[in-house]
């Protein structure tokens, strides 16, 4: 999404979340200090493709909560960043985060709905967008204007999601193991129907856009305890926004299930179980403008 990264309708990217900012905002900050090796991993290897001109001007697409952003300042200590998304919620509390960071001279928040025109933002060194180009009305208009923005030289990282975030074990059932699959089958054939572009291969249509492929690289998340402290609620909020997708096609005893695992404060509950894991699966597509 970042960012990112869950649930992930991505409705930061530049869909409406409106009165769910706080919610979506809070997700997305727990993925970021729950997975903030991944993103570490993501941020260096861009170093290393840039390393004989880093970049100066960065321009996040779908930013959030500003994961890619102040990921990004952190690696590239010379650089700006241009954070777009549609939410202004999110880009006041974007901005909220650059400022006690000490990162607030650095960033400059647009608001726009990419599905419309783009602003014009001048030349770019870097573009991030993750998870925000599969949502997109449009996605090869979208990279059409990603490699208009880019200077020559210039890169883009492209990351997407293969699979959502897992935390149970498979036996969590009542009387019938598995229900986080079934609840990910329920959400997968609502993603397909809503977001067809959603897991895609982006190399091809990278290239097809004029870019270049300087590498592809996925990345298999697989977090076992001991756990980074906000991993509970990471997992309750990102339970809770999945059961707003799929409550009304799952089984009375799933749903009950359900609901236990998000509410219940006892041993048996997400917020307290010792039997958590984080399980994802993320592809950067890095691509640049000859």
């Amino acid at each position: 999404m970042t960012d990112h990264h869950h649930e992930h309708d991505h409705e930061h990217q530049h869909g409406s979340a409106g009165a769910d900012d706080s919610s979506w905002g809070e997700l997305l900050d727990l993925d970021a200090e729950v997975l903030h090796g991944y993103l570490s991993e993501v941020t260096s290897q861009l170093a290393q493709l840039t390393r004989n001109d880093p970049p100066r001007r960065i321009l996040d697409l779908g930013s959030g909560t500003g994961t890619g952003t102040l990921a990004l300042l952190q690696r590239f200590e010379g650089a700006e960043s241009i954070a777009v998304d549609r939410s202004p919620d999110l880009l006041e509390h974007l901005r909220n985060k650059a400022r006690t960071r000490g990162a607030e001279d650095r960033v400059r928040t647009v608001q726009a709905d990419l599905d419309d025109a783009w602003p014009d933002f001048g030349p770019v060194d870097l573009v991030w967008a993750s998870a925000s180009v599969h949502h997109l009305t449009d996605p090869d208009r979208g990279l059409r204007e990603i490699f208009e923005r880019l200077r020559p030289g210039g890169l883009l990282a492209l990351i997407e999601m293969a699979g959502f975030p897992r935390f149970l074990p498979d036996d969590v059932g009542r009387g019938r193991p598995g229900l986080e699959a079934r609840c990910h089958a329920v959400q997968a054939q609502e993603h397909a129907e809503r977001m067809p572009e959603l897991g895609s291969d982006w190399g091809p249509r990278l290239s097809r856009a004029g870019f270049a492929i300087a590498a592809e690289r996925p990345f298999a998340i697989d977090l076992r305890p001991p756990l980074p402290e906000p991993t509970g609620r990471y997992a309750q909020a990102f339970l809770r926004r999945m059961r707003s997708h799929v409550a009304d096609r799952l089984s009375p005893d799933d749903l009950a299930t359900l609901d236990h695992l998000i509410d219940s404060d006892g041993p048996d509950g997400v917020l307290r179980r010792g039997d958590l894991t984080v399980r994802a699966e993320r592809t950067l597509w890095a691509a640049r403008r000859p």
